[in-house]
């Protein structure tokens, strides 16, 4: 997403944030393929006994996966010059994928608020059908989205991620982004977890609940802490660097900074494939009881929940 210029040079800070990236990419790309692969294993094994919680699980995995699977090409075609088209796919299924993910994750943190705030009726309720409907709605329309992908790019071949027209930058499209795909799930995740959080902390005198809640309460905090670490300073990114192709940020030096921290933070939300696998999967039940992980769960308590 650098934009190079004869006044500005960038040279340096891609040569910077390429080193990073294999230093960051490979780790995560083996690590959080493994992980995600291991838990559709898993839940697809046991595909008849899935709930809302599993299903959205399911498609989180997937969505990881597939960000997995861009990134390798990310890393040839951020240094090497591709057809358009080819660019525009990958970067589509980047995209596409990162927000698919953010979105389910807030699907299950809006589950489990229900599941902790009504708790009969939510236990009650656990059909996957509506939370299989509401996954599909989010693919549809994280694809439907990604369509402007291929008509953001100048004509011909050039580097992926990188000469994105002006079109890709206007401020009614990057407010957008930012509203949709970021501030109403950071809210809804927010007020979800401010909730769980207190409805918790209110039944702590009674024993029994005060055991599961300790569990519950590690879960919902570190689900908002991970969200808020992987995904603001990316979005943040994407509101400076708009700043700099609207010509309200000219300073060079400010401008080589902040295409630096564009890179920086498109990997550590790369990271989140990761986290979610050890978050979420060893929330599920399912993923718990019925894999050898399990020995990783009682060896490390801070990841294991109540059961859900």
């Amino acid at each position: 997403m650098t934009n190079s210029s004869e006044e500005c040079s960038f040279t340096a800070i891609d040569r910077v944030a390429k080193m990073l990236q294999l230093g960051i990419y490979v780790p995560t790309f083996i690590l959080g393929l493994v992980l995600n692969t291991l838990a559709l294993a898993v839940f697809c094994r046991f595909w008849k006994k899935q709930t809302k919680t599993s299903v959205y699980m399911i498609s989180l995995a997937l969505a990881d996966v597939l960000l997995l699977l861009s990134l390798p090409l990310k890393l040839y075609y951020s240094g090497t010059e591709a057809p358009g088209l080819l660019c525009s796919f990958i970067e589509a299924l980047y995209f596409v994928n990162m927000y698919c993910s953010v979105f389910i994750i807030v699907c299950i943190t809006v589950d489990r608020y229900i599941c902790i705030r009504y708790p009969f009726e939510g236990r009650a309720n656990q059909s996957p059908r509506w939370a299989i409907f509401i996954c599909c709605f989010i693919w549809a329309a994280s694809c439907v989205c990604s369509t402007p992908m291929y008509v953001f790019h100048k004509k011909g071949n050039f580097i992926c991620f990188n000469n994105m027209s002006d079109e890709a930058w206007s401020v009614p499209l990057i407010v957008s982004v930012e509203t949709f795909g970021f501030l109403i799930p950071l809210a809804v995740m927010v007020f979800c977890s401010a909730r769980n959080i207190w409805i918790l902390l209110n039944h702590k005198k009674e024993a029994k609940k005060k055991v599961e809640g300790n569990g519950s309460l590690r879960i919902i905090i570190i689900n908002l802490v991970v969200f808020l670490v992987c995904f603001t300073p990316y979005h943040l990114a994407i509101c400076l660097q708009c700043l700099v192709r609207q010509h309200v940020i000219v300073d060079c030096r400010l401008k080589q900074t902040i295409s630096l921290f564009i890179q920086l933070s498109m990997q550590l939300a790369n990271l989140n494939c990761c986290l979610d696998a050890i978050i979420y999967y060893f929330a599920a039940k399912e993923f718990r009881k019925k894999t050898h992980l399990k020995i990783i769960i009682e060896l490390c308590p801070i990841f294991k929940p109540s059961a859900i």
